[in-house]
């Protein structure tokens, strides 16, 4: 026994165990001691998650009601800057109508002086472009246009369409139909083809032409613009197609700087009258054919008689030559076919044609203009009579 006692081995093996039997206590209390942290953590890390969720929820809340009254906040701005626009425009269209109804009067008194009744037509047309943009804004504002008591002639409309615009001597007219819009749809077809007629002016070469097709389809009258201009970009034909076909309001801050108005009031004007505009073609010049479409239930085969020109007589009092007769006017649709086509028949009387100014050297040279002036607007007076014969009325009163 004391031997044993007295044996090194029997030393280091109770040491060595001694010393294993501390280090499992030391890790069992280490391992106690983790598991109690590692749960502290995972609540720790649940109740972070759960006030992350809350804040999250918070936000997207916070975010949804901001949302909501900048939305209010911008549909109160609209409406008021609508409001205020609608007004103002309001006044300067009727202005612009008072001063059309002093020009009709001063053409009708100084009607047998060209020189002044050359000024005067330009006057006039200046104020008739005017009254379009006032139309139009006023349009996008939720303002009515004026209505007729008759039909017209869809050439007449888009001789009228022809004169509010400013580069109006480039736009040549040809009409294969003879039908007339009804009395409603009048003035909004005469706005809408000035505009579109406007922007191929504005978009294409000084000296290149501009064609106005009238022709008769299956389904109505389309008035087909051709242009020479550059064309749009798909950006441009995408965003003027979501104008166009828009039936809802549009906002007047969202059309740029300077604000461009014509295909957001022809997109307006389309969908409360009942046709169509599109410009994602291409016209035979490489330019943009715009299409303005107008169903049947817009149309009358009653087309109104023309309404005479006055003759214009030179200040130093030389007779001027008369208007020459072009022949029949454009025929119009009376019935179909047994096969389904169209019968047509002519206009019963002439179409006036104002004869070519004969130069005259001892004439003065600014009088001399100003008898080619009134000349050549004389050749569409008759188109630009319809806007003095629209009557301005507030509300959608079968307009």
């Amino acid at each position: 026994m004391t031997s044993l006692l007295q044996d090194p081995l029997l030393w280091i093996l109770l040491v060595v165990l001694l010393a294993a039997v501390l280090a499992v206590s030391r890790a069992r209390r280490t391992n106690v001691a983790l598991r109690r942290k590692n749960s502290a953590l995972t609540g720790e890390q649940e109740n972070a998650q759960f006030e992350a969720g809350r804040l999250r929820n918070q936000l997207s809340s916070l975010s949804t009601e901001h949302a909501a009254e900048l939305e209010d906040v911008r549909a109160d701005a609209e409406a008021a800057t609508k409001a205020v626009l609608k007004s103002a425009m309001g006044t300067l269209q009727s202005l612009a109508e008072e001063q059309q109804v002093l020009l009709d009067a001063l053409l009708k008194k100084y009607g047998d002086q060209t020189g002044v009744l050359g000024d005067l037509m330009l006057i006039d047309h200046t104020g008739s472009q005017f009254s379009r943009r006032t139309k139009g804004i006023s349009v996008l504002c939720g303002g009515w246009l004026g209505r007729r008591e008759t039909d017209a002639s869809v050439f007449d409309v888009a001789r009228s369409a022809q004169g509010r615009i400013r580069d109006y001597d480039r736009v040549s007219v040809h009409s294969q139909a003879g039908v007339a819009l009804v009395s409603k749809a009048v003035e909004p077809v005469a706005v809408v083809l000035a505009e579109l007629l406007d922007n191929a002016t504005k978009y294409s070469a000084p000296g290149t032409p501009v064609e106005v097709n009238i022709q008769a389809v299956p389904s109505g009258v389309c008035l087909i613009v051709d242009d020479a201009g550059v064309g749009m970009s798909q950006e441009t034909k995408d965003r003027a197609a979501a104008l166009l076909a828009t039936d809802t309001a549009v906002g007047i801050t969202g059309l740029g700087d300077p604000p461009r108005f014509g295909f957001a009031v022809a997109g307006m004007l389309a969908a409360r009258y009942g046709f169509s505009v599109s410009v994602d073609s291409v016209s035979p010049y490489g330019g943009v054919r715009a299409v303005l479409r107008v169903p049947e239930n817009l149309l009358t085969t009653q087309a109104p008689q023309p309404v005479p020109v006055a003759e214009e007589t030179p200040v130093d009092g030389t007779e001027q030559q008369p208007l020459a007769p072009a022949g029949p006017g454009p025929a119009f649709v009376i019935g179909t076919t047994a096969g389904g086509l169209p019968k047509r028949r002519r206009r019963p009387g002439p179409v006036s044609v104002v004869p070519e100014p004969v130069p005259d050297a001892a004439q003065p040279e600014p009088e001399s203009r100003s008898q080619v002036t009134a000349l050549r607007i004389g050749a569409f007076a008759r188109g630009t009579q319809l806007g003095r014969d629209t009557n301005s009325t507030e509300g959608p009163q079968d307009q």
